[in-house]
């Protein structure tokens, strides 16, 4: 008695689910990649050529309004202002636990150099590292 196979394997191979896996990646990436930094200031940013390698564990900005002749102070992007007064606290319990604790300083084009020199003062009296964030050239 001959058994003969009625379904045949085929060859050919189907790309149709690999292509949704691969869509699916990329639209999670897209959205992804624009959550990196939701809570952004917008800084006009001095331009320079040299860029340093190290990584700031916190950051703070100097926001100037000319119109109001006022400076806002903000931590780690964050888009709600900090009294200059709480600044040294916050920055203190931020990095409490780091080994090697370093703060990025971003300030407008328009800041003046007495309110970014306050800020380096409580870095130089905490002993924190200060780097100055400026835009490439």
């Amino acid at each position: 008695m001959a058994l003969k196979r009625t379904t045949k394997a085929e060859p050919s191979f189907s790309l149709a689910s690999m292509t949704d896996v691969v869509f699916l990646l990329l639209i999670f990436f897209l959205i992804t990649s624009t959550l990196v930094n939701p809570n952004a200031l917008k800084l006009l940013l001095p331009k320079s050529t040299n860029q340093v390698t190290a990584k700031p564990e916190v950051s703070v900005s100097i926001k100037h309004y000319p119109e109001l002749n006022r400076f806002t102070y903000h931590i780690d992007g964050n888009s709600i202002p900090v009294p200059f007064h709480e600044i040294e606290p916050a920055l203190q319990q931020k990095l409490m636990n780091s080994e090697d604790p370093t703060i990025i300083l971003y300030t407008d084009l328009t800041v003046t150099m007495e309110q970014a020199v306050m800020v380096m003062n409580i870095a130089k009296r905490n002993q924190y590292k200060i780097l100055l964030g400026t835009a490439p050239e």
